[in-house]
């Protein structure tokens, strides 16, 4: 079967399929029903806005649950039980006061003085929130500036950090080359995936769901092999599904945990953006009557808005419109789109998705974002400009490390899906490498495992409980029927790789 074949035959599956409906339906663990995230895009009253700025965040809480008791446009009753649950969930996400952070800073880097740290929040370094008046730090605030600030990286009292990402930019960059010189390359992945609550989550005997991502068969995957589970009650849902998962349910036994392990092959051909562009320039009708029109229909659903985070805003369209100007040749607009958004976004570990409200507006905004708001930013007005684009996340597994990671996927006439990595593209751009800058517009390395292929999708087998992220699907979901469980907090996941290589 022909890729294009391989695509229309996919995409025709998914519509067929009448559990991959994208309802966007959650449930409160406590009380009340929202019937979608839309409901984001309502205003917060002016009064829960104020506490929720100034840290008050209990007794925001407060006010949300007086509001509720009152009759209540149902838009707003939802976009109040969302927030209600937003509010919870930001205080454990930033455990660092101010001194804290500068002992940690202290412990970590050679001459830090306390100077500094005011200094990198007015860069805008890294991620805080105010609560009851006292700014509280990132839990991960450190890994951030390691990342992302050469100054600070170089400083750092522990060397062995800085020769384990030279070590894999030099592994990216020879992969690049291969992939330029042979055309085409391809990996072996070899994973198991691994559930486990934390003992004050443990209920034996109560009946607890698991559900944790497998890769989907399409685009990239090739040879997927499901080699089995722990315990076998696993459920694995059909290739179909926009975010898949194996769901275990059973009833808890003591020290239980969920296991899943899988194989596939990830082949990325190369993709010249200059030649495509330039083929582009010379022949535009010559290029579109070769397009297969189903292929070409299909992609023409990923140019409108999917609230609440894919919305067209004035200040996106207008920052499109700043961005790509006049140009009228598809590829050139996708790269611009590109260049900007990895020159211009610095990466910055954030909460989680759940509690930002509008994503691609925040990262627009804010000019900050990891890899997932980067890469809904290049969506957003690659679809503004009239180039449809898409989500795909999973894994980032190589030879070296594995690791969460999401990117985007936009469409060409005559090319079809190709690829963009904001995050990595703007790594590379700070690193002053422009040939491995340019060579993630258009192009990915073998070592991904997507996971998603639709943001804001439901899960195959559905849950009752609210979704730590209802967006994305990469660390697996928990609950029991009568509690929901979060990741970090009653439950970790860690992937494992037994096997990474080229082949």
């Amino acid at each position: 079967m022909s890729e294009a074949e391989d695509k229309r035959e996919y995409s025709k599956e998914r519509q067929e399929n009448p559990n991959n409906k994208n309802e966007n339906r959650i449930y409160l663990e406590a009380g009340g029903s929202v019937k979608s995230l839309d409901a984001l895009t309502v205003e917060l009253p002016e009064d829960i806005a104020r506490l929720k700025a100034m840290g008050h965040l209990k007794l925001a809480k407060r006010v949300i649950e007086k509001r509720l008791e009152k009759d209540l446009p149902e838009a707003l009753r939802e976009r109040l039980l969302l927030e209600r649950e937003i509010i919870a969930r930001l205080p454990e996400q930033y455990p660092h006061s101010w001194q804290s952070a500068i002992n940690m800073m202290k412990e970590t880097f050679a001459d830090f003085e306390n100077e500094e740290l005011d200094d990198l929040l007015v860069e805008g370094a890294f991620e805080w929130i105010c609560v009851n008046g006292e700014i509280k730090l990132k839990d991960n605030f450190i890994d951030n500036l390691i990342k992302t600030r050469k100054d600070l990286s170089y400083r750092l009292l522990n060397e062995e950090t800085i020769w384990d990402r030279r070590a894999q930019l030099n592994m990216l960059d020879d992969v690049m080359h291969k992939m330029k010189e042979k055309g085409s390359l391809r990996s072996k992945i070899h994973i198991k995936s691994t559930a486990s609550l934390r003992p004050s989550a443990r209920r034996e005997g109560t009946k607890i769901q698991v559900q944790l991502p497998l890769p989907i068969e399409y685009a990239q995957v090739k040879k997927f092999a499901y080699l089995g589970c722990s315990p076998e009650c696993g459920q694995v849902a059909p290739t179909s599904a926009l975010q898949r998962t194996i769901c275990f349910e059973t009833e808890y036994q003591s020290g239980q945990t969920f296991e899943v392990e899988y194989e596939l092959e990830n082949e990325m051909k190369y993709w010249d953006w200059k030649e495509a562009a330039e083929k582009l320039d010379l022949s535009r009708e010559e290029e579109e009557s070769n397009e297969p029109n189903g292929e070409r229909e299909e992609a023409k659903k990923y140019l409108g808005e999917q609230l609440p985070h894919i919305r067209f805003t004035p200040y996106l369209r207008a920052l499109a419109q700043e961005i790509v100007g006049d140009e009228t040749n598809p590829v050139r607009k996708a790269k611009k789109i590109y260049d900007y958004i990895t020159t211009h976004v610095m990466y910055s570990y954030v909460r989680s998705y759940f509690t930002i409200e509008q994503q691609a507006t925040f990262t627009a905004t804010n000019l900050k974002g990891d890899c997932g708001l980067q890469a809904l930013l290049f969506i957003t007005l690659c679809r503004i400009v009239g180039v449809p684009a898409r989500w795909q996340s999973g894994l980032y597994a190589c030879p070296k490390n594995i690791g969460c990671h999401d990117w985007a996927q936009f469409y060409i006439e005559s090319y079809g899906w190709l690829y963009a990595d904001a995050s990595f593209g703007g790594a590379a751009w700070r690193a002053g490498d422009l040939e491995r800058w340019e060579f993630y517009f258009g192009n990915l390395d073998p070592y991904r495992i997507p996971t998603t292929c639709e943001y804001q999708s439901d899960f195959y087998f559905p849950k009752k409980y609210l979704r730590q992220d209802p967006y994305d699907n990469q660390m697996g979901e928990a609950e029991y029927e009568d509690q929901g469980l979060l990741v970090g907090t009653d439950f970790d996941t860690k992937h494992e790789k037994i096997e990474i290589d080229l082949i």
